[in-house]
């Protein structure tokens, strides 16, 4: 879980989230933006700067499993399995919560979303929360709602501009918002893909995950446009990719293309060349979206990745990137 810091910038945030102020701080998945997760107007502070819908709930981050019946209930033995396993770690177990989380924090539902990060930054942070603070830090991903995540502090600081403290701990690992299971209704229901995939859930729980259903909690980054750049973004098969961005050139667009084939670099103005593995798509994801937002194109044209378990979470992003473009066609 890493050791303690004596890390000024971590003593700062703490005072931050003490006086009821957000810090901006890095975790494996992405940069979050986090609030005392006991102080509602606090909490009142990450909706109003991102932009993002009140009834759209954030994740409580804690230092480590310890203090997870602080703020959740009837915790089942899967959850414990669960956390056993991937924490600290990219996952999120949805849970029902305690009496005294509020209820902004949770969207007004009787669950809420609880992860312990593994970065020693936000480890760091957590632990001394614990000892000076509430414990629990609501964070969603520090970023305009429906934007890229940030995988930076300079992504963080993009977004927001002076003025918010951000904890630099360097590009994030995984990349990939953190897998979300829902254990509040009894069996495990997958939400949200991500690094934790749903085979080592079944492996750990002994029950296959169910997919989202209609009376699934709401969760973050559940929304069917989401992580999306400001350019229109569309998907395409590799044995498409050359046709679709010669046509979109042959109308006057500039194209930029993310693709993981180098010989398409004579076709568009722009090309970002994303890594071949799983693993390393993941990681670069945003940041390889951000780099071709900024370049004033017309359209951005993504080649779709393989098919695989270990590809689930990226085609999920994408495919929440690509939605709600006039130029989508995703099915």
């Amino acid at each position: 879980m890493g050791g303690e810091r004596s890390d000024p910038g971590v003593a700062a945030a703490i005072a931050e989230l003490n006086r009821g102020n957000l810090v901006a701080f890095p975790t494996e998945t992405v940069y979050g933006l986090g609030a005392d997760a006991a102080n509602a107007e606090a909490v009142a502070k990450i909706f109003a700067l991102k932009g993002r819908p009140a009834d759209h709930p954030l994740i409580v981050h804690l230092a480590s499993v310890l203090a997870l019946e602080e703020w959740a209930v009837d915790v089942p033995d899967a959850a414990r399995r669960l956390a056993a396993e991937f924490w600290p770690g990219p996952l999120t177990l949805i849970l029902r919560k305690a009496s005294h989380v509020p209820a902004i924090l949770t969207g007004g539902q009787d669950t809420v979303g609880i992860r312990c990060p593994s970065h020693p930054v936000a480890q760091s942070l957590l632990r001394g929360f614990a000892r000076h603070g509430s414990g629990g830090v609501a964070a969603p991903s520090a970023n305009r709602f429906g934007h890229v995540s940030p995988t930076t502090a300079q992504h963080v600081r993009e977004e927001f501009g002076p003025g918010l403290l951000v904890l630099d701990g360097g590009a994030c690992e995984v990349g990939l918002e953190s897998t979300i299971v829902d254990l509040s209704r009894g069996v495990p229901v997958l939400l949200r893909p991500g690094a934790v995939t749903r085979e080592q859930i079944g492996a750990v729980t002994g029950v296959a995950p169910r997919d989202r259903d209609a009376a699934a909690p709401r969760a973050s980054g559940t929304l069917a446009a989401h992580y999306a750049p400001h350019t229109p973004l569309v998907l395409v098969d590799t044995d498409e990719l050359a046709e679709r961005v010669s046509t979109a050139e042959a109308e006057g667009k500039r194209v930029a293309v993310l693709s993981r084939k180098y010989a398409l670099a004579p076709l568009a103005g722009f090309l970002q060349v994303a890594p071949a593995d799983a693993t390393g798509y993941g990681q670069h994801l945003y940041a390889d979206l951000r780099i071709l937002d900024a370049k004033g194109a017309d359209l951005i044209v993504v080649e779709r990745p393989p098919r695989g378990a270990e590809w689930e979470a990226i085609h999920d992003r994408l495919a929440r990137a690509a939605a709600g473009t006039d130029e989508c066609d995703e099915t």
